[in-house]
């Protein structure tokens, strides 16, 4: 017979019903004895787990550090909120929550947005985000992620790699703050500094040589080994390797030393042959080089003498760069950047000497014909000295680095063939770069030579591209070059988000410097070189004042296409800058082909140097739209193009103000020195004011972030 139901009786029914209220536990202390006196939703054993069912004050509040979670198997039950829990009665047993972890996995296990390594990234839940929220430091300006991203890159540990046992904790000023910070400013110092004396040694060349005929001999004889090691081994050198040295260096056992060592071995022997071959060839390369110069018997003997000289220095100029990129690999950017200044400073003296014994061009009316053998000899041996001394200054720094040369000739079976046919397409690459190179140099030498003025053949044109790129050199080629080591570990790892976060802050953050200077060079391309380049002559200064000015708005897809370029590098896809610097080679060499024949000589060149950056906007539009395509549809360039648009809109006021003041000052005061300085000092200061006037005015935040990172190194 089944029990009476009873209960009603709890609720005084037929009684007071205070003794006969059943058990709120059962024998298990768990739920009620009696199912039908129990709530639907009381007995939850997940409750204790579900943050979504607790309250997030309590779950706040709720200290864990001095309460341990219960061993795993055992259930306890939920505490009332706003109450600490009672001690366990029994301490957890270590052989359940102490046992061995399972090993990570070798790479990363899930791929994680902006780059974040998954092996090293911290989840933190609410009390994490409670303890901390008074800790969050504000922002010092729009490139700190970027110096934050950058810890630890030079530092010896690779991405990825956990802290030694008992490190301390890093600081909160540094991190991978000062990683890209540093590293990035050296470059850019040294850069600078390699910059700067190499516009003296320009000067003194043109000043002992002039910009005529004698001069565009030397510059081609002093271009032609330049040429030649980048269309052997020099495109490879400087954009297949270094993403081989980064994964030789994570992967092998030797930290990549072994590797290092073959590369440099390989590199030397190849080059010696070479070296060895150009010499003998040298009157065939001075006749694909300018046939104006090797139809002019004086002309052409100078030219040959001074290649044979010259031609050396491709020995060297590959082992400087083979070192400096296993320097690069290893965190160290700075030897590269500054050796280079030796070079300037041998080559400085060397024309000084020739100046000093035989007076500038404008005094001796030195040419072709009058110079004399010593005179030839004496800057032949000086500039093969100068590549010389910066090759052989590197190895101080690669010894501090830790590593030591030993030559290597186990070359099969270690990855160089890999490296060897990906380097393959960046030959053809440059190749067909410097088929473009070569119809400039021959046209702009035989316009110099119809012209019969001063500063209108290739000397010139060699020497306001100098200026021309000095600010991709200093700004865009030392970030990338910070860059390029943590693209092409993001692209080892297939990382397509942390690739296309790199490239984009590359390009705007190099952006708020590339814009003003482009519209700088097109205000005050004329006191520019009429303050450098003086001493050849008003009208040769002239002259290049107005090539420069041509040049100048080529800078900005210049400097794009110099970034974008290295996303494919990065996932060593060489083939596609291959095809894409095809397409700018033949625009350049069409549109400079084009300007010969239809513009008068004096303006031909001039011609030349806007196709250099019309060219190169072509170019920028289709790698653009292919490296998009790699990063999966996504460059951000709404955000990029938003950059650029808002920077040239701050730019084009300031340009027309800056170079209408710096022209008539520099016509009232004449193009001597002191007008120069003058219309230079005046023209750029009014241009600098009236742009970051304009850019905070329109909020650019790149621009803004710049100018507060100035203002606290200040400390203002």
């Amino acid at each position: 017979m089944n029990a009476p139901y009873d209960g009603d009786r709890v609720h005084g029914a037929g009684g007071t019903g205070a003794d006969r209220v059943p058990s709120e536990t059962g024998p298990d202390g768990m739920a009620p004895a009696d199912p039908y006196l129990q709530h639907a939703y009381d007995h939850d054993p997940y409750r204790a787990s579900d943050l979504a069912a607790q309250d997030p004050v309590g779950e706040a509040l709720y200290d864990r550090a001095s309460h341990p979670p219960p061993p795993p198997g055992t259930y306890q039950e939920p505490q009332p909120l706003y109450q600490q829990p009672p001690a366990a009665q029994y301490p957890p047993d270590p052989r359940i929550w102490a046992q061995t972890p399972a090993p990570e996995p070798a790479g990363p296990s899930r791929h994680l947005p902006y780059g974040d390594d998954a092996l090293t990234t911290q989840f933190v839940g609410v009390d994490d985000l409670v303890t901390r929220a008074s800790e969050d430091d504000v922002e010092p300006d729009a490139f700190a992620h970027l110096f934050r991203d950058q810890e630890g890159s030079g530092g010896g540990r690779h991405a990825g790699e956990p802290e030694p046992a008992g490190a301390p904790a890093p600081q909160k000023s540094g991190g991978r703050a000062s990683g890209l910070l540093k590293s990035s400013a050296l470059m850019a110092a040294g850069t600078l500094v390699s910059r700067l004396t190499g516009f003296v040694r320009s000067l003194v060349i043109t000043a002992a040589l002039g910009a005529v005929l004698l001069g565009d001999s030397f510059t081609i004889a002093y271009t032609l080994p330049t040429m030649i090691y980048i269309l052997t081994v020099g495109g490879g050198l400087n954009s297949v390797f270094v993403p081989q040295l980064v994964r030789s260096m994570k992967e092998d056992e030797d930290g990549g030393e072994a590797y290092a060592n073959r590369l440099l071995t390989l590199v030397m022997v190849a080059l010696g042959l070479i070296v060895a071959a150009a010499v003998f060839a040298a009157p065939l390369l001075i006749r694909l080089m300018s046939l104006p110069i090797a139809n002019d018997p004086d002309a052409n003997n100078v030219a040959v003498t001074f290649a044979r000289y010259c031609l050396p220095t491709i020995f060297f100029m590959g082992v400087h760069v083979v070192m400096g990129q296993i320097l690069n690999a290893r965190g160290k950017f700075g030897a590269m950047m500054w050796t280079p200044v030796l070079n300037n400073i041998v080559m400085i003296t060397t024309f000084g000497l020739f100046i000093w014994v035989y007076g500038t061009a404008a005094e001796s009316q030195i040419g072709v014909r009058t110079i004399p053998p010593d005179g030839v000899r004496l800057l032949g041996i000086g500039t093969l000295l100068g590549l010389t001394v910066q090759a052989l200054a590197m190895i101080p720094y690669l010894r501090e680095a830790g590593f030591r040369f030993r030559p290597r000739f186990d070359w099969r079976g270690h990855g160089l063939g890999k490296t060897i046919k990906l380097a393959k397409w960046t030959v053809l690459f440059v190749l067909a770069n410097q088929a473009g190179v070569l119809v400039v140099t021959q046209l702009a030498t035989s316009a110099g030579k119809s012209s019969g003025q001063n500063g209108t053949g290739f000397l010139a044109y060699s020497n306001a591209q100098l200026i021309w790129g000095m600010p991709q050199a200093i700004i865009t080629v030392s970030v990338m070059a910070a860059l390029l080591p943590r693209i092409a570990r993001a692209a080892h790892d297939n990382d397509p988000g942390a690739v296309r976060d790199d490239i984009s802050q590359g390009l705007r953050n190099s952006a708020v410097a590339i814009v003003p200077v482009a519209f700088g060079f097109l205000a005050l391309g004329l006191p520019m070189c009429t303050l450098l380049y003086g001493s050849s002559g008003s009208e040769a200064a002239r002259s290049m004042g107005f090539i420069l000015m041509a040049f100048a708005l080529g800078l900005i897809p210049y400097s794009v296409q110099y970034v974008v370029l290295r996303g494919f590098y990065a996932y060593e896809d060489t083939r596609t800058p291959f095809y894409n610097t095809v397409i700018v080679a033949a625009v350049n060499a069409a549109a400079s082909v084009l300007c010969f024949l239809v513009l008068p000589s004096r303006w031909a060149v001039v011609g030349m140097a806007a196709s250099y950056g019309l060219a190169y906007a072509v170019g920028v539009g289709v790698a653009w739209r292919r490296l998009r395509n790699r990063l999966g549809g996504d460059l951000d360039g709404t955000r990029v193009v938003r950059t650029y648009a808002r920077l040239c809109m701050a730019a084009v006021p300031a340009a027309l103000v800056g170079g209408v003041v710096g022209v008539a000052l520099l016509e009232l005061l004449g193009g001597g020195v002191l007008g120069s300085v003058v219309a230079l000092i005046c023209g750029g200061l009014l241009l600098l004011a009236i742009f970051f006037g304009a850019a905070k005015k329109m909020r650019i935040e790149e621009v803004n972030g710049l100018m507060g990172m100035v203002r606290g190194r200040l400390g203002r």
